[in-house]
């Protein structure tokens, strides 16, 4: 009986890791790097009615590059997401052993 708790327990905290990571984590990660895009040379991306009358600021080159670095991060967990569905549908499995993901052939 301990040891069927303690597995329920291992796979709920699991579940709530990944589903918090991918859950949230993705979309906060999404509005991250859309809202640094909104980040003007005159740094008034916090306050939305300050510039309304001259809202053709040019963006600020780091809000460019922190909107780029948020949305591969984005694009490279969808493309994960999608790897992990193809390959378990093949019967594979996907394997972070080499740090990268590679599909393997299912153990077992």
């Amino acid at each position: 009986m301990i040891d069927n708790l303690g597995f329920a327990l291992d796979g709920a905290w699991r579940v709530l890791v990944f589903g918090l990571l991918f859950g949230a984590g993705l979309p906060l990660v999404f509005a991250l790097g859309i809202r640094s895009l909104a980040w003007g040379n005159s740094g008034d991306a916090l306050a939305p009615d300050a510039g309304a009358a001259d809202s053709h600021d040019s963006p600020h080159p780091l809000g460019r590059v922190v909107a780029g670095l948020c949305l591969l991060v984005v694009l490279a967990g969808v493309a994960l997401g999608l790897t992990i569905i193809t390959a378990t549908g093949f019967g594979k499995t996907v394997s972070f052993e080499h740090v990268y993901p590679t599909i393997v052939a299912k153990e077992g």
